[in-house]
């Protein structure tokens, strides 16, 4: 697909590279503090990492424009994801089957390029093999898709996801291979890509299809949500006896793997995690 434009220009090494990441709203997004301290310690000061608020009807055109504009590369949130695959000239296979961008490259050539760090940043934060095991994904938005890919791709033995809407339940399942439920029961691994939490946390097991007791049945539960002392969800995990991980843990994970690609260098997780966790605060 050829290397990124930054990787390229080795002979410019100071040109002021722009990085950004494209919502609507944005103004939440705690990425540009843990890229900003992963910069530094990179010695990459002259580059930047800004909020890009973009609405829908303008996202295509916002997306092309950043071949001009001095950007090494973009991420992408809600709810821009799915025209992001439509809007990069080139995408990943990971990102054509989970149906979803999270990240934009500019390579050598002018070419965006879409790939999606969140499945393999989910991989990153549960943190074991995962063959033979059970996983139950809540949601069926572009989140729950890339999970859902990679919970599958990793050697899940069986993948479950759960929607409020059935049919976009049986409509992820359906496109990925897995299957769709109507109850929530144990499994190794439970991923919550649904925005309950963020907004309304006292109702956060009325909107859910389990209980707080329900999930000493888990062994690991990722909630991709993420608020100042740890969601309803989180908290009650790590008392049920699962291993609990937090959206703060995954938006690291996702976002160092998309600064890997755009600078080709390896970058300090515990950096990026410290400053994020400051930020959120």
């Amino acid at each position: 697909m050829g290397r990124s434009a930054v990787a390229a220009s080795a002979a410019a090494p100071e040109r002021p590279w722009r990085l950004g990441v494209f919502g609507w709203p944005v103004h939440h997004s705690r990425s540009p503090a843990m890229h900003g301290a992963a910069l530094r310690e990179l010695g990459l000061e002259h580059w930047t990492y800004q909020k890009l608020p973009v609405p829908p009807d303008a996202i295509t055109g916002a997306i092309a424009g950043l071949r001009g504009a001095g950007f090494a590369g973009a991420n992408v949130t809600i709810p821009h994801k799915h025209a992001a695959l439509a809007a990069a000239d080139a995408t990943t296979a990971a990102a054509r089957e989970i149906g979803a961008v999270n990240t934009l490259t500019v390579l050598d050539d002018g070419t965006l390029e879409g790939d999606n760090t969140d499945a393999p940043g989910l991989i990153d934060v549960i943190g074991r093999p995962l063959g033979g095991a059970t996983a139950v994904v809540l949601g069926a938005g572009g989140s729950a898709r890339a999970c859902v890919w990679a919970l599958r791709e990793a050697g899940c033995a069986r993948v479950a996801v759960w929607n409020r809407t059935a049919e976009r339940a049986r409509e992820l399942a359906n496109d990925l291979g897995v299957d769709a439920v109507e109850r929530v029961g144990g499994a190794d691994v439970l991923v919550n890509c649904t925005s309950v939490g963020l907004h309304d946390p006292e109702r956060t097991f009325e909107l859910l299809p389990l209980t707080e007791a329900d999930l000493g049945d888990h062994g690991t539960v990722v909630d991709l949500v993420y608020r100042a002392g740890g969601t309803p969800l989180f908290t009650a995990a790590g008392a049920a006896g699962a291993r609990a991980v937090d959206g703060l843990s995954f938006l690291v994970a996702q976002g160092a793997r998309s600064l890997e690609r755009w600078t080709g260098r390896d970058v300090s997780r515990a950096v990026m995690e410290a400053a994020v966790r400051d930020d959120a605060t």
